[in-house]
């Protein structure tokens, strides 16, 4: 976190607001928890629940969390979720909602039922409502998922 940021960190109940405001919901919203959350940067936390639809044909006898998924997930904290943070504190009066326009991301590790994964997201780019972030998901014992970068932009919504 950088100097004088702690200043800028979002309270619990600014983060649980961002949280309930993402467009998205179950089945397929994949973040449980916002830690941290500032300007410049967000920390956000999921388990992926063995019970999910997608673990049903993937794979059959050894499930595996699908890439997309986990990329979708890197996407709501850091374009989504940071998003509307961003455009909450610039106060624009629009209501945005967030596309996910491109990526570039490694996969480092599998990720299976029941694993818990921390989303650390690091702004690059904001502006004109657009948003690119660093992004990298890690398991509860810090070995590294996926890192790389994922990009967005918020379209106004009637």
């Amino acid at each position: 976190m950088e100097q004088g940021s702690e200043s800028l960190m979002a309270s619990a109940e600014e983060r649980a607001r961002v949280l309930n405001s993402l467009p998205q919901t179950g089945p397929f919203r994949f973040l449980d928890e916002i830690t941290e959350l500032t300007p410049e940067s967000i920390v956000a936390h999921y388990r992926f629940r063995s019970d999910a639809w997608f673990y049903r044909g993937h794979f059959v006898g050894d499930p595996v969390t699908p890439g997309v998924i986990l990329i979708e997930s890197m996407a709501q904290a850091s374009l989504v979720a940071l998003g509307i943070f961003l455009a909450s504190r610039e106060s624009q009066g629009q209501k945005l909602r967030t596309l996910f326009t491109e990526c570039q991301v490694e996969f480092s590790a599998v990720v299976r039922p029941e694993e818990k994964v921390i989303i650390k997201g690091q702004r690059l780019l904001w502006r004109r409502n657009k948003l690119r972030s660093n992004v990298e998901m890690r398991f509860e014992d810090g070995r590294l998922i996926a890192h790389g970068t994922v990009a967005g932009m918020g379209v106004e919504v009637p």
